[in-house]
């Protein structure tokens, strides 16, 4: 195989962990740490949102935004997102993946600036502005997915490959952390310096002027980290499997890789045409395609679908476990910030306990377990938690029972980060052929946002409770918490059977992978069969 493979992918498949890859993970995580900030820093000032533009002091509970309005707000970045993928997934391939790597990024800083600026007379024309500077930002943030993971799988060797891709999706735990402190830190300095009454104290004092300031500095920071990283990003040489195998300039790829890897590479020009002449150079809709990949990319984009409808729709009872155990109070019990602050201590105690700490399992064990085991164990325990979670679920909302439910709540985060969410993030950037690798990671991604559409909308409408006195202001009777907690539980189950199309990818190379290294019926990506023997 290695006699077949130009000398400078060879290189960097067999090249001893350096600085390079450091500064890699360093300056593709932070793309990471930033969409993961400002996706989910949106969820820990909407309920600041409602008490400031939705306010009725005569009503005996503080103002919230329309059901509508919320969901508009919390997942038009969503949105936004899935058409990016799909858009700077495709255009990776075609431009390269660093020309477009740049255009992602400022497009995160302008946009982030302008949500936070967002302006206008009414309400209405504040939540409208916010939505379309969210949806850019979101459509940003989309073409980071497939780029980060193509950009950092085709820098890695094959040894530590699926770590490298992990460290880069560990750094959206940080991201959400980051969202957090920031939240906890502004709300505690406006509180101390503008102090204000309960709600049930005094309703129009309870959410003071300059809590308007809080929202729009929370949602503008998220431009500084993506900022300070955009130098090094234009610095970054394009990938040699880009320049080499899709633009087909082997002398530019052995130049740029010497450099990084600071020995001599031979170009090997001749050997490049050989390889171009012994492969295909099918598309994305062809029966070839469709013959060596299709069921991978079938794989990749559902369990991608399943996990991302199981992750997002956690919110559907982050407030039950929240107010049972004290972490939130009623909201007329406090002041417009006093909520904020207790929001984002509950949110950033998640992350320490349950989401961080899954990322890094996944990060030091993925070469040594595998994509696949860690894949298909994250699924079965979110299975079983999720089922341990619906099966008595009277149980644990019962006084007494909290501290279990939460335990298994954050059970079901860790083994999603220590399986399925970060897996699916990994796999489909080492197992598509080179033109493809980036379209592909960006289909299966856009996947993955249709889930979390689903899971954080779909399903927020569906929990509620059918006893009509028991839903939540301006929603309609839905199947109950319990109910949808074993749909989820289902999705997880299906979750697992997919993962069964998806081949095993440790300690190969991305052109063994994806049968670029050689384009013979029967060998490369043919030869990785999904279940079997050879998956580890």
């Amino acid at each position: 195989m290695a006699s077949r493979q130009l000398q400078v992918l060879s290189a960097l498949d067999g090249a001893k962990t350096q600085w390079y890859h450091f500064r890699a993970i360093v300056v593709a995580g932070m793309g990471f740490f930033t969409d993961a900030y400002d996706l989910f820093c949106i969820s820990l000032v909407t309920k600041l949102l409602g008490r400031i533009y939705y306010a009725d002091p005569s009503s005996p509970t503080p103002g919230s935004l329309p059901p509508n309005v919320a969901a508009a707000v919390n997942g038009v970045a969503l949105c936004g997102t899935l058409v990016g993928q799909l858009f700077f997934g495709w255009l990776g391939d075609r431009l390269g993946r660093k020309s477009v790597y740049g255009m992602t990024l400022m497009l995160m800083v302008v946009c982030s600036v302008a949500s936070g600026l967002s302006f206008g007379h009414t309400p209405a024309s504040v939540m409208a502005t916010l939505c379309f500077f969210r949806f850019w930002l979101g459509f940003g943030i989309g073409g980071d997915y497939p780029l980060s993971a193509t950009i950092m799988s085709e820098y890695a060797n094959k040894k530590t490959r699926g770590a490298f891709i992990a460290a880069v999706f560990a750094m959206q735990g940080f991201g959400i952390l980051a969202g957090g402190v920031v939240t906890l830190v502004l709300s505690t300095v406006f509180r101390n310096a503008f102090p204000a009454p309960a709600y049930q104290v005094d309703a129009a004092a309870s959410t003071v002027p300059q809590a308007d300031y809080v929202w729009r500095i929370i949602l503008m920071l998220g431009a500084l980290p993506a900022a300070l990283t955009y130098y090094w990003r234009t610095k970054m040489p394009e990938t040699a499997r880009y320049t080499a195998l899709v633009a087909k300039n082997a002398k530019q790829a052995s130049l740029d890789m010497s450099k990084v890897l600071q020995s001599e590479i031979e170009a090997e020009p001749e050997k490049l045409d050989e390889i171009m002449a012994r492969g295909e150079d099918y598309g994305l809709f062809t029966s070839r395609f469709a013959k060596r990949h299709g069921l991978h990319l079938l794989g990749t984009a559902t369990a991608w679908f399943l996990v991302d409808v199981a992750y997002y729709s956690q919110n559907l009872f982050q407030k039950d476990i929240f107010g049972s155990i004290g972490w939130i109070p009623k909201a007329r019990t406090m002041d417009a910030l006093e909520e904020v602050f207790r929001i984002s201590r509950a949110q950033t105690l998640i992350a320490l306990c349950g989401t961080v700490p899954g990322y890094w399992f996944t990060v030091f064990l993925i070469d040594v377990v595998g994509r696949f085991w860690i894949q298909l164990v994250g699924f079965a325990m979110m299975t079983v938690f999720m089922l341990g979670l619906a099966l008595p679920y009277h149980h644990w909302t019962t006084p007494g029972n909290h501290v279990g439910f939460v335990v298994m709540y954050g059970l079901t985060f860790f083994f999603a980060n220590f399986g399925p969410n970060a897996t699916t993030f990994i796999v489909p950037a080492e197992i598509f052929p080179a033109r493809l690798r980036s379209t592909c990671h960006g289909i299966s991604a856009a996947a993955g946002k249709a889930g979390a559409i689903i899971g954080a909308f779909g399903f927020l409408y569906a929990a509620q409770s059918p006893d009509p006195a028991h839903v939540d202001a301006g929603y309609k009777p839905g199947i109950g918490v319990q109910k949808a907690l074993y749909v989820l539980a289902a999705c997880n189950l299906l979750g697992f059977l997919v993962t069964f199309l998806v081949p095993e990818s440790k300690g190969k190379s991305l052109e063994e992978m994806s049968g670029e290294a050689d384009a013979e019926e029967g060998n490369g990506a043919n030869k990785v069969r999904p279940s079997g023997e050879q998956l580890v």
